[in-house]
């Protein structure tokens, strides 16, 4: 019986999202970009009001994703696959653990994604069900959670 590791048995999709968990806290975010197809969608369907709900093409992501290590200093932990029928997508929930580096307050959340990837592996949609108002909370010096000025990007 033959020992194949976990990472091993990942599909194409489970890879991709695992990828992108790890290459993102480490800013690593050209390798990151190469996870997309060139006109990959990033989709946040919660996000409140300023923050854009959907990023589209190697630009937009870019924007969006370059100064995420300097706004958190995070870790993504505790990642679990949910068996798909296809191999070209990908559902995990994992959480993120750290802290917002400008206020040095916990950014503490629980996260589910689904990944859609072409035949080669790589991403033509990622959508991110993750809880704008965790960021809110640990960015905001004054611990005043009800802002309705929320606007957002980890980009320039």
């Amino acid at each position: 019986m033959s020992s194949t590791s976990v990472v091993e048995r990942r599909t194409p999709a489970q890879h991709a999202l695992a990828e992108h968990l790890r290459l993102i806290p480490s800013g690593r975010t050209r390798e990151w970009l190469d996870l997309f197809t060139a006109d990959g969608v990033l989709e946040f369907p919660y996000a409140p009001t300023g923050m854009p709900r959907e990023l589209r093409g190697h630009e937009a992501l870019l924007a969006h994703m370059t100064h995420f290590p300097e706004i958190f200093d995070v870790q993504f932990v505790d990642l679990v696959f949910h068996d798909t029928v296809d191999a070209t997508r990908a559902i995990a929930e994992f959480r993120a653990t750290g802290r917002a580096v400008a206020t040095g307050k916990p950014y503490e959340q629980t996260c589910i994604s689904v990944v859609y990837t072409d035949d080669a592996g790589r991403i033509t949609r990622y959508v991110d069900y993750w809880n704008p108002l965790a960021a809110v909370e640990a960015l905001d010096p004054a611990d005043n959670t009800s802002r309705a000025d929320i606007t957002g990007t980890f980009g320039s």
